[in-house]
């Protein structure tokens, strides 16, 4: 199993929230990467990186199951990127759904999606997430916080915990 973060539009690849996910998938035995896009600020083509990314590894290992996990503007770059590869599941912190200027605005994902959001997120209103969870059907935590989650990392890691728990076990 892999997992592939996508960080925030002006976040990096190991910001606080990645590199706290990525420790606990560590220590369970799970392979992380951290793509750096801050060269990018384009949501689309931060898309087509992530996508193909996944396509070549796809060639190298085909029995590997991949997971996504995106904040912010990486969570809208995770789900889209969901919808043109195969991946077990998505992992989304204050996804930047609904946003005006960015591209697609109707989703349509056919894994496990799991929803964190903050109640206090002055970014990205959690009404466009609670929206989103609705039309979907996945799982949506709404829990006390800003749109950084960092005052809340704790509750996180254990909802992140959670879900990589459906995943395999034990793991490799």
């Amino acid at each position: 199993m892999k997992i592939y973060f996508a960080h925030g539009k002006e976040s990096g690849p190991w910001g606080a929230k990645i590199k706290c996910l990525a420790k606990a998938a560590q220590n369970l035995g799970i392979k992380v990467e951290s793509i750096d896009y801050s060269d990018l600020m384009n949501p689309e083509e931060r898309v087509e990186r992530l996508v193909e990314i996944l396509k070549v590894e796809s060639l190298k290992t085909e029995s590997d199951e991949v997971l996504l996990v995106g904040s912010s503007m990486g969570g809208y770059v995770s789900l889209v990127a969901a919808e043109n590869v195969q991946v077990q599941g998505v992992f989304l912190l204050a996804p930047a759904l609904y946003l005006e200027g960015y591209k697609k605005q109707d989703y349509h994902s056919n894994t496990n999606i799991v929803i964190v959001h903050g109640w206090s997120d002055e970014v990205i209103p959690p009404e466009h997430s609670i929206r989103y969870a609705k039309q979907a059907d996945c799982t949506l935590h709404l829990i006390s916080g800003d749109h950084r989650l960092n005052s809340s990392l704790d509750q996180v890691e254990a909802l992140f915990l959670q879900f990589l728990s459906q995943y395999q076990n034990p793991f490799k």
